[in-house]
């Protein structure tokens, strides 16, 4: 079975998504799902904390979702990749037996890269690259991870002319981040969010060919839903860029990876 292996429910607090209507989703679509839902340590410290926390009570989570786990349902989390938020990560992943654990960057120098505030006063080339920079470090502070979210997560929402992480003109630090993944045994997502444009298409292709070329092997596919209309987007475009890369799909149960069909 394949699997959407990022998707959030009501448990994250930017997603109203009822797991009921989630799971429907995906048993349409023929697909196993898991929930990962958001965890940002560090956002406290962010002034948007009161509009969203991205916290969550990981026991009360699992009690509420654990008689839905089975073939076809894991549970995860996403975990926020800050300096400040390791040793919190660390203890929160271990308070309940989830399947997968996936580490993001969401958030630089305590400024959500959702926000404007984190591009003002800096060119395209300092933003992505501190974005690089950051992600690179901290996958390698964070070996406990199995999954990196989203490398182009900076990409949807740039003020840029231009929002692709062109492999091109950031090769050096991409090539970091990948050589970080690989040293850690971590594993790359393919995230399907953004996959209806040829530009980003093209621009994960490269991205990813190198993750091949430099030993990668395991890529693991997730829509980033936050909406049930939304589970398994773009699928088929993500399915077929992993296979001519030469990729395998997996999901991971219990914290080791599976290989999904």
């Amino acid at each position: 079975m394949i699997y959407d292996c990022h998707s959030h429910t009501e448990f994250s607090s930017d997603s109203e998504m009822k797991a009921e209507d989630a799971i429907e989703a995906a048993r349409k679509l023929g697909i196993g799902l898991i929930f990962t839902e958001h965890y940002d340590f560090d956002y406290k410290e962010s002034k948007h904390y009161k509009e969203m926390d991205f916290l969550f009570d990981a026991k009360k989570y699992w009690e509420s979702y654990e008689a839905l786990r089975g073939e076809a349902l894991l549970l995860g989390v996403e975990v926020g990749l800050t300096p400040g938020s390791i040793e919190a990560n660390r203890k929160f992943i271990n308070e309940v037996p989830f399947d997968q654990v996936i580490g993001s960057i969401h958030a630089i120098d305590k400024l959500d890269i959702y926000y404007p505030e984190y591009y003002e006063g800096k060119k395209k080339e300092q933003a992505y690259g501190h974005y690089l920079e950051t992600m690179a470090d901290m996958v390698k502070a964070n070996p406990y991870i199995d999954v990196l979210g989203h490398i182009d997560y900076i990409s949807r929402y740039s003020p840029y002319d231009d929002k692709e992480i062109g492999y091109k003109e950031y090769h050096d630090l991409v090539d970091l981040v990948l050589m970080n993944v690989l040293d850690t045994g971590t594993v790359m997502e393919m995230n399907t969010r953004r996959l209806d444009s040829k530009a980003v298409a093209e621009s994960l292709l490269m991205i990813y060919a190198r993750y091949k070329e430099l030993g990668g092997q395991y890529v693991t596919i997730g829509s980033d839903a936050h909406k049930a209309e939304n589970v398994g987007m773009n699928f088929k475009m993500a399915q077929d860029m992993v296979e001519f890369i030469g990729l395998k799909p997996v999901h991971f149960r219990e914290r080791k990876i599976e290989y999904s069909k």
